[in-house]
């Protein structure tokens, strides 16, 4: 089966999606945890089948329930937004807290999302703090811009202009817009030099 898997992988890379529906489809009748989450990649897509979002959640939802770490994590930006689904923020935080255990560390940078606004979760600013610092210390760019917030609004954590400025330059490098055009407003204010 790992020839297969590895075959249905380079079609989707070489973007054959025909040959990589056909792939996946064979590999998710044999039961193939990663197959469903593939196929709910290509109906989300739209690639070599018509877009459909609803199909797209049940197959990456076959997926997350065979513990495979992205479709969890899809599956919880999909409950989060309601794309193919009803919108449920506490589902999207189960499916990010469990993307999170097998290390998806977007899922972390999501999850504190929730816990700062209260999203599905009890609000909890120290929860947040704690799940945004994992995921920017893993190198995370919106989890960096979202943690120098928290230092710089001493949510969770106290007041830091030093680390909020030091998480927002991180993210400002790694190509975040809002946080490079923080750093310019900080540096035309005078509040910092480089």
């Amino acid at each position: 089966m790992q020839t297969q898997i590895q075959e249905a992988y380079n079609t989707l890379l070489a973007k054959e999606y025909d040959k990589a529906f056909t792939l996946y489809t064979a590999l998710s009748e044999q039961n193939e945890a990663t197959s469903f989450y593939y196929l709910g990649f290509l109906y989300f897509n739209g690639y070599a089948v018509k877009k459909d979002l609803e199909k797209a959640n049940k197959l990456y939802l076959q997926s997350a329930t065979r513990e495979v770490p992205l479709a969890q994590f899809e599956v919880a930006m999909m409950f989060e937004r309601g794309d193919g689904c009803l919108q449920n923020y506490s589902e999207a935080s189960f499916w990010y807290e469990e993307a999170a255990k097998r290390g998806n560390i977007d899922a972390y940078n999501n999850l504190a999302a929730l816990y700062k606004e209260g999203l599905g979760v009890e609000q909890d600013d120290k929860k947040a703090f704690i799940l945004f610092k994992k995921a920017a210390d893993a190198g995370n760019i919106q989890a960096q811009f979202n943690l120098g917030a928290m230092y710089d609004q001493g949510l969770g954590c106290e007041t830091s202009q030093e680390k909020a400025i030091e998480y927002c330059r991180k993210a400002a490098y790694g190509g975040h817009k809002k946080a490079k055009e923080l750093i310019y407003r900080l540096q035309l204010d005078g509040s910092i030099v480089f």
